[in-house]
């Protein structure tokens, strides 16, 4: 069974200070396992992953997001490419990053990339940029983390620069200057929806506003509620800056099954584990059976249960947080194919019409 397509991002510009409500999918591509539980190729996470973002525009999904890494675990290290072929089997459903790590990348590719994508897709594409709370891509590059917000700075402010189309001069510390350098392939109409990932720093939340970006709220841990003065401050800093209203969204970890005791069943022996895995380089506290039942309940960041649990937490924190996008980060690694096709389904056909009704 499908839903009506819902509204598209690209409806958001329409209605400035009066956003309609937006439903995304983010992956950062973990790898599948079989069903006897042994770890898939990598090529073949890749092609499952292609047929997740399929399924999610034939259930009335608006946004499916794949983010950057470059780990065994996670090996979706070109996004694009991954979403242009998505895009290449939709035509409704908005396709884009979640996240770019725009630090240890040259924004004039993330814009040829992004503005390629659009074409294929047909206006499709949109681009979540952030600093990279997984570092793995400095080292891989040559950067130094050393240039950590240097680096985004910079980058970003020239990745606003090319957005304004036309020929563009820039100068700046981390890469060549350009001189009245025209940058192809030119968008159709008008720049594509960008927003900036954050995680917790006031400064990005005003960064977002000084350029313009929309603002996505990654909360991945303890009380969603704790967020609540970043849209407000996201407001203010806008009307300081003299733009108008933008949108604000939430990511968020969680995992739909059709029982809440079958999605805990599911989902927390491969959250431990992939939390116990980068525990030592992302400084994250291992969790404990009861930190995680924490997580799951109402003033938790997960979102695992029923279609029914789900729903009520996402319009609850929406409200709270005075947000009008949700996107759910589905999967962990170690999860079946059938598993996560049964979430993107569950979500798209119940979840998503639930909270419609919810926030009526």
């Amino acid at each position: 069974m499908t839903t009506a397509p819902s509204e598209s991002v690209g409806d958001l510009e329409d209605t400035p200070g009066q956003f309609p409500l937006v439903f995304g999918l983010d992956t950062f591509g973990d790898v599948t396992h079989d069903d006897d539980d042994r770890p898939l190729s990598h090529a073949q996470t890749i092609r499952d992953l292609v047929e997740q973002g399929v399924l999610a525009d034939q259930v009335g999904v608006d946004f499916f997001g794949i983010g950057e890494h470059h780990t065994d675990d996670f090996p979706l290290s070109a996004a694009d490419v991954v979403l242009a072929a998505i895009a290449a089997r939709t035509t409704r459903i908005r396709v884009g990053s979640a996240v770019t790590v725009l630090s240890s990348d040259d924004p004039v590719r993330v814009f040829q990339r992004y503005s390629t994508l659009n074409a294929i897709s047909g206006g499709r594409a949109e681009v979540i940029l952030g600093r990279g709370s997984s570092i793995d891509s400095f080292p891989l590059f040559g950067y130094d983390l050393n240039d950590y917000e240097e680096l985004f700075e910079e980058k970003t402010n020239l990745f606003a620069e090319l957005l304004k189309g036309g020929p563009v001069t820039w100068h700046g510390k981390t890469r060549p200057a350009l001189f009245n350098q025209d940058v192809v392939p030119h968008t159709e109409s008008g720049p594509f929806p960008v927003w900036i990932g954050v995680g917790g720093s006031p400064q990005s939340v005003v960064r977002a506003a000084r350029y313009g970006f929309s603002l996505m709220l990654a909360i991945i841990g303890g009380p969603p509620a704790r967020f609540a003065p970043f849209p407000q401050l996201f407001r203010e800093a806008l009307e300081s800056f003299g733009r108008a209203p933008l949108p604000v969204g939430v990511h968020a970890p969680g995992h739909v099954a059709a029982t809440d005791e079958q999605a805990r069943e599911e989902f927390w022996p491969r959250y431990l584990e992939v939390i116990r895995h980068v525990s030592e380089t992302r400084g994250f506290a291992i969790p404990t059976k009861d930190s995680f039942m924490q997580e799951i309940g109402p003033r938790g960041a997960l979102y695992v249960g029923s279609p029914e649990v789900v729903a009520q937490k996402i319009a609850q924190n929406l409200t709270t947080l005075g947000a009008n996008r949700f996107d759910l980060k589905y999967g962990m690694g170690g999860l079946s194919q059938q598993a996560l096709m049964t979430n993107i389904e569950l979500y798209g056909t119940q979840v998503i019409p639930r909270v419609r009704e919810l926030l009526a």
